[in-house]
C-alpha cells in the first residue's frame, strides 16, 4: 500500500531507449500480480533557443508532442497487456531534475521501475544516479536485456 492507503503505484520513466519497453512490461506485471497501479513519466526536455520567441514556443510545443506520443504509446502497451489504465505525467525541464521533484511531491509513489541499458557505457544516468546518490524510494532495477518470456517470469 502507498502513503495514502491506496494500492502501490510502480512509477516508470518513459523515453526512447530500448530498456524502457523491459522496465514497462515488469512494472505493468508487477502492477497486474500485485493489485497495484502503473504511473508514466515522461520529460519535455528543455530549449535552449532565445532568439525568437516564436520559434522557441514552437520548440517546446514539439517537444511535448513527442512526450505526449511517447507517454500515450506507453500506456496503450500496458493496458493491452494488463487491462490497466496508467496514470500519465509529463513535466518539463530536465528528466532527473522533473523526476526528483515529482517523486518528493506524489507521496503515493511506492517503486521506481528502471531498466539497466545494455551498452558498455553503463547502466544509464537515472540508474546510476538512483543507485549510488538518491535514495528518495525504493528502486527496482531491471536488466535491459531480458525478452518478455523473462520479464513476465520475474514480475
Amino acid at each position: 500500500m502507498s502513503a495514502s492507503g491506496d494500492p502501490r503505484k510502480f512509477l516508470v520513466v518513459v523515453d526512447n531507449t530500448p530498456e524502457c519497453r523491459v522496465a514497462l512490461r515488469f512494472a505493468a506485471r508487477r502492477a497486474q500480480h500485485t493489485g497495484g497501479r502503473v504511473s508514466l513519466f515522461c520529460a519535455a526536455q528543455p530549449v535552449d533557443f532565445q532568439q525568437w520567441k516564436g520559434v522557441e514556443e514552437i520548440m517546446m510545443d514539439e517537444a511535448h508532442q513527442d512526450a505526449e506520443a511517447l507517454v500515450y504509446d506507453a500506456a496503450k502497451t500496458i493496458n493491452e497487456l494488463t487491462g490497466i489504465t496508467p496514470e500519465l505525467v509529463i513535466e518539463h525541464g530536465e528528466a532527473r531534475d522533473v523526476l526528483l521533484d515529482l517523486i518528493r511531491r506524489d507521496r503515493d509513489i511506492s517503486i521506481l521501475v528502471l531498466a539497466s541499458a545494455t551498452s558498455k557505457e553503463g547502466p544509464g544516468p537515472l540508474v546510476s544516479l538512483f543507485s549510488t546518490r538518491v535514495q528518495a524510494i525504493p528502486v527496482t532495477i531491471v536488466p535491459g536485456n531480458l525478452d518478455d518470456e523473462a520479464v513476465d517470469e520475474l514480475a
